[in-house]
This record gives structure tokens, sequence and C-alpha cells, in this order.
């Protein structure tokens, strides 16, 4: 049954699909030594700059905590989003593998500058984490985009303050949509150290990437990162077959083609949502997910016929997301259906 449960629900794309097809010819060198390695490296370069450094991995958590660890010492801290899936979904990875996390409070899913400053404390003190690196997730958990003069502004801070800034990119190319811009645009130019870039919830069977931007960590990430993902069993040996899908999502457009239809399609479930009596929208729609406070017994029913999550059990905020292969009428179907609950 197709619901709006997480883009991580939705199967391969099939250019995508075709993509895995098309490398399942013959013998490859393995770790990443292979021709489709190199071609999806050149792609990230020509998208994110020629000094990018480029890791693959096999899922987002990896992605996510080995770019921390490289990052950080084990006696210093990452200041993150209370909401991040840093803080709330990774079992403990982060600090199992790299640094204590300080979550900070937020508003619509973004941190403010100000609290980052007033979160810097207890510089040189020995009893104290050291904070290292400021993690932003982009979209933020909650779909919401960081501006790119708010990038700029944390960016331009952290580095005053010797402070790396990473960003989660689960659903980075979604934040394209609404700003409008190139991933260069919305990273390397902006002075971002290290990307997670995500590959599973963008239509990919599996793989991610862990994008070193800033050109003199590219250069210590030949000698400690490749090392690192190595020790935490991340080094992929078939890395032709994660590869070749971001070759070919890389390719003509087709990562906009994908983030645009998804965003699409939520922004068509916003419209709808909005003009139901009884259902309230929390957040902004400027990714492919809608949130909104939905009745209890609307819920039990709808979910008869489209599975979402219900992001706040208190307050019954539902998340309600889009993927590639989200069609009008699915969308259509399921706003229809909750107007007419709302009117038994």
């Amino acid at each position: 049954m197709k619901g709006f449960g997480s883009d991580n629900h939705a199967g391969v794309h099939p250019a995508l699909l075709n993509a895995l097809v098309e490398c399942n010819s013959g013998h490859a060198p393995s770790y990443g030594t292979d021709e489709y390695s190199e071609l999806a490296i050149k792609a990230f370069k020509g998208h994110f700059g020629s000094q990018t450094e480029v890791f693959f991995v096999f899922n987002g958590t990896a992605a996510n905590v080995l770019s921390l660890r490289f990052l950080t010492e084990r006696h210093e801290s990452v200041l993150c989003s209370d909401v991040s899936h840093l803080n709330i979904d990774e079992c403990g990875a982060p600090e199992f593998f790299a640094g204590k996390l300080i979550p900070l409070k937020t508003t619509q899913g973004k941190i403010s500058l100000t609290e980052l400053k007033e979160s810097l404390i207890r510089k040189g003190d020995q009893h104290y984490s050291q904070s290292r690196v400021i993690s932003l997730t982009q979209p933020t958990e909650l779909g919401t985009c960081y501006s790119l003069a708010e990038l700029k502004e944390i960016t331009d801070w952290a580095h005053q303050n010797q402070l790396h800034v990473h960003i989660d990119g689960a659903r980075l190319t979604n934040a394209l949509i609404k700003l409008k811009c190139t991933f260069k645009e919305m990273t390397t130019d902006l002075g971002i150290d290290v990307v997670s870039f995500g590959g599973t919830k963008n239509a990919l069977m599996m793989g991610e990437a862990i994008l070193v931007l800033n050109p003199e960590l590219a250069k210590i990430s030949r000698q400690k990162l490749k090392y690192i993902r190595k020790q935490a069993a991340q080094l992929p040996s078939k890395t032709r077959y994660i590869a070749a899908q971001f070759s070919k999502y890389l390719q003509n457009n087709l990562y906009l083609e994908i983030a645009g239809h998804s965003c699409a399609m939520a922004q068509r479930l916003y419209d709808g949502l909005k003009n139901i009596s009884g259902i309230k929208i929390t957040m902004p729609r400027e990714s492919n997910a809608v949130f909104a406070i939905i009745p209890k017994e609307w819920i039990k029913q709808i979910k008869e016929k489209y599975f979402f999550y219900v992001w706040d059990e208190k307050n019954l905020e539902c998340r309600i997301m889009t993927s590639w292969d989200s069609t009008p009428n699915e969308v259509d179907d399921f706003i229809q259906q909750l107007a007419l609950i709302s009117k038994n």
C-alpha cells in the first residue's frame, strides 16, 4: 500500500534501477577504484567544486556519524538542533563514535545564530566538552529550509570561532527547489565544510556520500577519513553499485526532476489540507513534508487507506511526506478522503 509515511518508503526510481542493471555487467575493481566511482566523483566535483573529496557509505547514520568523527576529537562536542536526526534518531551513534551532542532549541526546526552564540561557553575549560562542530539539517526535520543568508551568517560566525560546519543533507536536493540555487551556491560558496549527501531518501536503492568541501579538510580527509570509514565497517566492496546510482542521479538534471516532483506534490497536499476545517497546518511547506494537526478520530480512519506518521503524540501533529512516485491522484484522493471524514 502506497502512502505518505516517508520518501524512504518509496521504491527505486526507474532510471536509477537501470543504472544498477547497467553496472552489473562483468567485473570491476573493488573499494571505489572502479570506473563508476570515478564518474560519480567527477559528477560530485562538478556540482560542489573540484576540491571536493567523496566518500561513499552505506547509510545516512554512517554519513553523519563519520563526518563528525572526522571533524571532532573525542573530548569535543557538536552543536545541533534538538529535533535533528542526529539527536533523536541515531540511537546514540554520534556520541558512541564521535563526541558529545549539545542539542539546541530551534524555531521551526532551525537553529538561530543567537542560540548558537549563547551556547558557545566555557572555552578552554578542561571540565567542559569543547564545541568544535555546528551540524545543520537542510532541509530540517520539520521540512523547513535555512536561507542562503542564514547559512552564510552561521558559517562565517562558526569559522571566526574555529568551529566547523556540517550539513546533514539527507534531502539536500529538495532545498534547491525552495532556494532556487545550485548545490555549490548552497554549500561550498558559503564555506560549508562537510556535507552528508543523501541518496536513499532521494530515490536511490541504497547509498550515501560524505562530501568534504573545505580544501584544507579535503587534504586531511585523504589521510584520515578513509581509514575512519574502513574501521567503522562502511567501506563498500562493490562500490560501483552505489556510485552508478549517484552518477545517474546527478546527470541531466534528474536530481532536480525528482526533487521538483516531490516538492510539487507536497505543495498540492498543503494547498488541499489547509482548506479543510478541523485541520491545522503547523509548519511552512518548504520541502516535501507537510506538518498538520489532525483530529485523533480522523487519523484512524484515513490510515486505513494511507499510512503516515503522527509526529507528536501529545498534540497529534502529523508528518505527511511525498516522494518521487507520489501521484496527483493519490494526493487528491488523500485530501478528498479527509474532507469527507471531516463532514461526518
